[in-house]
């Protein structure tokens, strides 16, 4: 997305969500440490992150390349080109320099001829003030214009785009409305261009209500089924959808064959690939740009029709839990969709990847290029200021392991900060790809002294910061579970209002499990920020928490960090991990190397079918000595049910832990 549009990305992040070779690298633990970037591989026989992409134009390598689609052109030769699409944002610091404006480049074009090594080719549009200009004559010259998806189709080439900002007479909407989203199209003789747009919207901004209200219509896909073409795109205002494309131009859709894809609030950025007779569906969710602390990750689901309805690992729907097509339905879990984890954070340098294009190689192997902000250099050189500024995202490469009939990038190690084998990416070259699972670990003995099943009141170990006032709004019942109503308070940032019942954490490594329950209607809207579980507590603005959160109408289980305002940039990020249960079990696995302390998220519907998704991990060295605590916060209890909000802990139990080194995968 543009800087326009990074800033309404401030409406996704959860629990403040408006909407929502490597053996040198692996130590004793088998945690895989960030190297640093240092000098790019120069041989296409291997690569190393982010990608090698050069500009004739620029002294430096391009390092921001958000949204990237991805195609492949056949020459004369017999050999092949690679192309990649970005969306309209300064390339470098060279583009963006102190002092100065931003250039933003208008949907920059790259090729390569190995997948490692890129060259800046030019832009789809040129400057509307340019004479002469291609620049699409609907759209206002300020406009974002982003998530391209390339597609050969009717012997030309095919450049779908969202734009941010409409010409009223598309909108309706007087000057100065901004975020009435469309998308539009341009055709092309070859990935060069030139670039003609079709002259009107493929799809017209499409009212969330009256006014500037408008649903996100961004982020394009375009699949094929029996000779029709359809489009799938959507966001979190609004869900993700599909429509007919028109036969033959295909530069407009058909309303009336609309069908909702996913659940509102949660995701965006589809992308759909067919394998061995099942649709996979690819989506990104949380903040896309949140400088070092940005939580985007992507999700998949997959379903045996291009339709859906798609469905995770544990057979959850992500639009609903019955029959993915009633969003009428009083199925009390319908608000806590699926999606299983592809693509997060796994402590290195690399945060927030999202926003996937997926491709097969000549060997067969399947990769994936995405975005992600490196930690250490997550801000254009014009924009940053002590709160933040506008977010790099280079663009990576990896590649998918297939387990089981499930995709993840780099079988679940997630981006590469590591030297690795360059794809296959001209005919007749071999996979050098093998494969190996991330650090592992295991389970050992009861810690007693740090676990309470809640059988006989609080164990000893148990003290509060800020014990509530009201000793009717908490306590243990006779089944057996710690309950506590959902306080109208909180942890975050600022607002440090919020109790916390804590203890001691035993030193070292360790796995803390917990079986939470947050007491809400399964679905609906609006019982927004009210969430519960379990927090890695350092103190009020220094900790981890791994909670069920309530946003608008979904149930999502949120993995956030906060860090004190005295470091630069942001203080509040998160991701999420898999979809809740009515009752769901949480665990956190600490580990420790060469001085790292990282905490590594998982979840599990307590539930026939329910599976231990790995979410990401967060590297958090300060929270070495932390305390382990429970809350139940973010607003106050209802009686709208006949009920109070209440998060249930029916126990909580912390485990030695044996962390074990990677292993090869067979993908057979």
């Amino acid at each position: 997305m543009t800087r326009g549009s990074q800033r309404l990305t401030a409406r996704r992040a959860l629990g403040r969500l408006v909407i929502p070779v490597v053996a040198a690298l692996i130590g004793a633990s088998g945690l895989l440490v960030a190297a640093p970037q240092g000098a790019r591989a120069g041989d296409s026989d291997t690569y190393r992150n982010p990608l090698d992409i050069t500009a004739p134009d620029l002294t430096t390598p391009v390092d921001n390349c958000a949204d990237p689609t991805v195609t492949k052109q056949r020459r004369a030769n017999g050999a092949y080109y690679w192309w990649m699409y970005c969306t309209k944002d300064p390339r470098n610091d060279e583009d963006a320099p102190p002092g100065g404006p931003p250039t933003f480049q208008l949907i920059p074009i790259y090729r390569s001829s190995d997948l490692v090594n890129w060259t800046y080719r030019g832009n789809v549009f040129a400057d509307p003030g340019a004479t002469p200009s291609n620049y699409p004559t609907w759209v206002e010259p300020d406009s974002g214009l982003f998530a391209p998806e390339i597609k050969r189709l009717n012997g030309q080439w095919y450049l779908y785009y969202t734009v941010e900002n409409t010409k009223p007479a598309i909108s309706g909407e007087p000057e100065g409305c901004r975020g009435d989203f469309a998308i539009g199209v341009a055709t092309a003789p070859s990935p060069d261009g030139p670039w003609t747009d079709s002259g009107d919207p493929v799809i017209d901004p499409r009212r969330g209500g009256p006014g500037c209200n408008f649903f996100w219509t961004i982020d394009p896909e375009v699949k094929s089924l029996a000779g029709q073409k359809y489009m799938f795109w959507g966001s979190y205002y609004g869900g993700i959808f599909s429509r007919q494309l028109t036969a033959p131009d295909y530069t407009e859709t058909m309303e009336g064959t609309q069908l909702r894809i996913t659940v509102d609030n949660k995701y965006e950025g589809p992308e759909i690939i067919k394998r061995e007779g099942w649709y996979y569906l690819f989506v990104s969710a949380t903040n896309c740009c949140n400088g070092p602390l940005t939580g985007y990750s992507v999700f998949v689901g997959r379903s045996q029709s291009l339709f859906g309805p798609y469905v995770d690992r544990s057979g959850v729907s992500l639009f609903e839990e019955d029959d993915g097509r009633d969003d009428t339905s009083t199925d009390p879990t319908d608000g806590r969709v699926g999606g299983s984890v592809f693509l997060t954070m796994n402590g290195n340098q690399w945060m927030g990847p999202g926003h996937n294009t997926v491709f097969k190689d000549f060997a067969g192997r399947w990769w994936t290029i995405y975005h992600a902000v490196e930690k250490n250099d997550p801000y254009f050189a014009c924009c940053e200021d002590a709160n933040g500024g506008f977010t790099k995202r280079p663009a990576l490469l990896d590649p998918i392991v297939w387990v089981d009939g499930w995709p993840k990038v780099r079988g679940g190690r997630w981006a590469s900060a590591v030297t690795m084998p360059a794809p296959a990416a001209q005919p007749g070259e071999q996979d050098r790809y093998q494969p190996t699972t991330d650090w592992r670990s295991t389970k050992g003995d009861l810690k007693e002294s740090y676990s309470d099943e809640f059988n006989d009141g609080l164990g000893p170990q148990w003290s509060w910061v800020r014990q509530p006032n009201d000793s009717s709004t908490w306590g243990v019942s006779d089944d057996g579970h710690f309950w506590m109503k959902t306080q109208n308070a909180d942890l975050h940032e600022d607002s440090n209002s919020a109790s916390v019942l804590r203890q001691d954490a035993p030193d070292g490594e360790y796995v803390l499990e917990a079986r939470i329950k947050l007491e809400l209607p399964s679905e609906g809207c609006c019982f927004n920020y009210r969430q519960g579980g379990v927090v890695m507590y350092g103190d009020d603005d220094r900790y981890l928490k791994l909670v069920h959160a309530s946003i608008w109408n979904t149930r999502q289980m949120e993995w956030a960090k906060e860090v004190p305002a005295a470091v630069r940039g942001p203080r509040y990020g998160n991701t999420v991990v898999g979809p809740p249960g009515e009752w769901t079990i949480v665990r956190v696995v600490k580990a420790s190397f060469d001085g790292g302390t990282f905490f590594q998220a998982w979840t599990r519907r307590d539930a026939p079918g329910g599976v231990w998704e790995r979410g990401a991990t967060w590297r958090y060295d300060s929270l070495r000595d932390s305390m382990i605590g429970i809350v139940s916060m973010g607003a106050g209890a209802f009686i709208d049910h006949g009920w109070d909000s209440r998060v249930l802990v029916d126990w909580l139990r912390v485990y030695d832990v044996d962390i074990r080194e990677p292993v090869p995968i067979d993908e057979s």
